[in-house]
């Protein structure tokens, strides 16, 4: 592993390919001891640029043979590149590696499994099975033959037809399949192995009929009619919604245990993580059908936002990435429940997004520089990204955004192009200007906008004034912000003609309502019409009034994590001075009003409404972070409705605990999700009975969703029936290595003060694995973000997770930097825990050996 000071990248020095490959090759035989590539490329020079050497990436590769036209000639490699000079302007290379993918702990490139070979090539992976041009501006046709052994690896799959098979010598089998697609390296897709397949077909709007195929480890076929039921669904959703149809004639999932990422698109052989795909209703939560169906779209929807067109540098990553997450984020409140799945991305968006705008690792939505690409699959390319494609419909219009979709499809079908060229073809269709929102893209940090208002009696008017900044931007220039508003009278009343979607497009600026004739209370960024950080001096009784009355569901949400938010941060504050905090009645009448109406506002709105904020969303909003006072403060406010509410939540559980059959539904799962929701706070209360009940709900639930509430629930309880319900869980479900992973969460995120000590046994548990991804993000991540407990203030739980990313990083640098990521916000608390997690930081940099995935992440952190 290199140890060199790692140089950064950065978008200003990108350059077009020396080269081009017009069509790829592959002959690869997995052999006992490894593997061989047998690679062949019809090779060109770009005419647009001056002769130069070929420079090929790679990395871990054995070279056994290197030929031009057919014949050997001269070449330099060393342990990254491979290059060859005075080379014609077309000609054929022929390269011949060797690779051990049973050896290849980073999951990065062709690695094995239990259940056969699989790849994982973005970003940067194909370099890791042959030399190549690893960089997605360089758009190939792709042809693979595949040899193995029969009865090891019956399945052989890539991208693309079948085209022939067949058997050979000593029990091996060929597979050959083409890919009439252009495509990068990074989409490119192999697998051998032992698997179950789950087939389906689907016709086409057009009236083709596409072989669908969902391949999972044996034993597992009954967890993947949903997943299969998605797909069907989202193809059908991008018919009907932007006119896009599947293109092939084959589309294929693969489900694989050990995978760094969610899921992968490559072309026509997506390969996902067992999570996104392996469900039933005794081992999934409804949360885990909810995300099958987004991360299922997702990868489909990507076969043309990103697929068919794709990136031209690893820069415009959320080009594919935050347009994909917008639309999965469309497909997701088409089929399921709109208002609660904009209040879930919101709050998703606050609790990783906003924090990481405002840490080290802020960077605009289209970075200017990286050290390691895998570092910048992040939250603010992803889920920012998706924020600023709906900003643009916003703008422009449902209507519009689809014409500049079917617009940017006309201009760049084939190609791999850039931020500026998706939102140029918006402009095209829609004739609006976006220069100024060009901002969006170019800069890091969460803009605030601070707002006033005031209500002139004699003129009737009532006047907003907007007033944005961003101290962590390169300049004071003003974004485009549109801002939705609505005004509602003290009754409760919606003002006609009152909702309006504002431009903020100047640092301060004013709007005018007319004809107000009493003092409004505004509804302002109704269903979050932009990310951003809104300050309006509202009391407590305007946000009572917005929860009971406002017609915008996020808003009516938000108004009453606004009050939360209030309480608990003022809670802590006293309990940081040594004072017991008081609780208003008015909160409390509030909750019984969202209870006792749970029927009319709808269970899953008042189950969301009923969550309070979580306290690293608290934290942010804070100068300084005391963990265990925003702790004490948050679960104070949590007993004290389940004190007061004690029993609206009882009759409100008996009423939703009816027994009915299961389904995976919007309405049952929100009914589910308020049923459990009240069971939790009834645990606060720590009685025998309450808790006797939640260990009859863990014991005698139908479904996953209900078993795991009520273990998650009581897991918060330092009580015996804690200790049974996490024993009997293990017994039942050893076997299910998803469900284990829910398991090994659960304990990690509880706030009793032994967590560390529970999660340092666990490592050593057979349960855990530090070489699966998924193991070390539901032990280890989850105890990273257990605010209270992971930064405890002796720093025992910096060192422990120190510890482990070091141990991770010589294995896999990709999750170890994820895990790093940990230590983001260490700067926001006091003096001596930021002592304690300087201390782990320094111990992780001056690691010898540290790999460059690691080290950029420490590095930001410490500054």
């Amino acid at each position: 592993m290199k140890t060199d000071t790692p140089q950064a990248i950065h978008l200003k020095d990108y350059t077009p390919p020396a080269y081009f490959i017009d069509t790829v090759d592959l002959d690869i035989s997995i052999e006992t001891g490894g593997a061989v590539v047998r690679s062949t490329l019809a090779m060109r020079r770009n005419p647009a640029l001056a002769a130069r050497p070929l420079v090929l990436d790679g990395e871990e590769l054995e070279t056994l043979a290197v030929a031009v036209d057919g014949r050997d000639v001269p070449f330099s490699v060393d342990a990254e590149r491979l290059t060859l000079a005075d080379l014609p302007d077309a000609f054929t290379l022929n390269t011949t590696v060797r690779i051990d993918p049973d050896k290849n702990t980073r999951l990065s490139g062709l690695y094995r499994s239990k259940d056969g070979y699989f790849t994982q090539c973005e970003a940067q992976g194909f370099r890791r099975i042959t030399w190549f041009l690893d960089r997605p501006d360089v758009m190939s046709t792709y042809t693979v033959t595949l040899h193995a052994d029969r009865e090891k690896f019956p399945v052989l799959l890539a991208n693309g037809n079948p085209v022939a098979s067949g058997d050979e010598p000593d029990g091996r089998h060929w597979a050959k399949w083409a890919d009439p697609f252009r495509k990068p390296a990074y989409l490119f897709a192999v697998v051998a192995g032992k698997l179950d397949v789950l087939r389906d077909s689907f016709r086409t709007a057009s009236g083709r009929e596409v072989q669908l195929a969902i391949y999972v480890e044996p034993g597992k076929l009954d967890q993947c009619p949903h997943a299969m039921d998605a797909l069907k669904k989202s193809m059908k959703w991008d018919e009907e919604r932007f006119g896009l149809e599947c293109d092939l004639d084959h589309y294929m999932i693969v489900a694989v245990g050990d995978f760094n990422m969610g899921a992968m698109e490559n072309k026509g052989l997506n390969i996902f993580n067992t999570k996104y795909v392996l469900a039933r209703p005794d081992v999934a939560t409804d949360v885990d059908f909810e995300n099958i169906d987004r991360v299922v779209a997702h990868e489909y929807f990507h076969n043309w936002t990103g697929n068919r067109v794709t990136c031209r540098d690893w820069f415009q990553l959320s080009l594919k990435e935050g347009l994909t997450v917008f639309r999965d984020q469309e497909f997701g409140a088409d089929l399921h429940n709109r208002q609660t799945a904009r209040i879930r991305e919101v709050r998703g968006l606050r609790a990783a997004q906003f924090p990481e705008d405002a840490g080290p690792m802020a960077h605009p939505v289209r970075p200017s520089s990286y050290i390691e690409i895998n570092n910048f699959y992040t939250a603010t390319v992803y889920e920012k990204g998706a924020e600023v494609v709906r900003m643009i419909q916003t703008l422009i219009g449902r209507d519009a955004f689809r014409a500049g979709m079917d617009e940017y499809f006309r201009r760049h079908d084939g190609q791999a192009v850039t931020c500026d060229d998706f939102v140029a073809a918006m402009a095209a269709a829609s004739g609006f200007d976006f220069t100024q929102f060009m901002r969006w893209y170019a800069q890091p940090g969460t803009p605030r906008v601070a707002v006033d208002g005031y209500f002139d009696a004699e003129s009737r008017t009532y006047t907003l004034t907007c007033t944005q900044s961003n101290p962590r931007a390169a300049d004071d220039a003003p974004y485009l912000i549109p801002i939705r508003v609505a005004l509602f009278a003290a009754d409760g009343r919606l003002l006609p003609g009152s909702e309006r979607t504002l431009q903020l497009s100047a640092t301060t600026q004013s709007f005018v309502f007319a004809e107000v004739d009493a003092e409004p209370v505004p509804s302002l960024l109704r269903d979050f019409s932009a990310p951003v950080n809104l300050d309006f001096d509202y009391t407590p009784e305007q946000l009572t009034l917005l929860l009971a009355h406002e017609t915008d569901p996020f808003n009516a949400w938000d108004a009453g994590q606004r009050l939360a938010a209030q309480l608990i941060l003022d809670a802590a504050a006293e309990i940081g001075a040594g004072r017991a905090p008081q609780w208003p009645d008015s909160f409390v009448a509030a909750a019984r009003r969202l209870l006792q109406n749970h029927a009319g506002r709808g269970a899953a709105f008042v189950a969301e409404a009923l969550t309070l904020p979580g306290e690293g969303t608290l934290a942010e909003a804070l100068a300084v972070v005391d963990p265990d006072a925003l702790h004490a403060a948050r679960h104070g406010l949590r007993r004290h409705l389940a004190q007061q509410l004690a029993d609206d939540f009882a009759a409100v559980y008996a009423e939703l605990a009816v027994p009915a059959p299961y389904r995976p539904d919007a309405a049952d799962a929100g009914r589910r999700a308020l049923k459990n929701a009240c069971l939790a706070y009834l645990l606060e209360l720590e009685t025998p009975d309450i808790r006797a009940r939640a260990l009859a709900q863990f014991r005698t639930a139908d479904n996953m969703t209900d078993q795991f509430a009520a273990l998650a629930s009581l897991a918060q309880s330092d009580c015996a029936e804690r200790e049974t319900a996490l024993a009997e869980f293990h017994q039942r479900w050893q076997h299910e290595a998803l469900v284990v992973d829910k398991w090994l969460a659960v304990q990690a995120a509880s706030r009793l003060p032994g967590t560390l000590d529970e999660v340092r046994r666990l490592t050593t548990h057979p349960a855990f694995d530090l070489g699966n991804p998924n193991k070390v993000y539901s032990l280890l991540r989850t105890f990273g973000a257990n605010l209270a407990r992971f930064n405890a203030a002796d720093g025992a739980g910096y060192a422990f997770l120190a510890e482990r990313i070091v141990e991770l990083d010589a294995r896999n640098p990709q999750v170890a930097s994820r895990l790093a990521r940990c230590f983001d916000r260490w700067k926001k608390f006091d003096a001596g825990r930021q002592a304690h997690a300087r201390a782990a930081l320094e111990r992780i940099r001056d690691h010898a050996g540290l790999s460059r995935d690691v080290r950029e992440i420490v590095g930001r952190s410490l500054g």
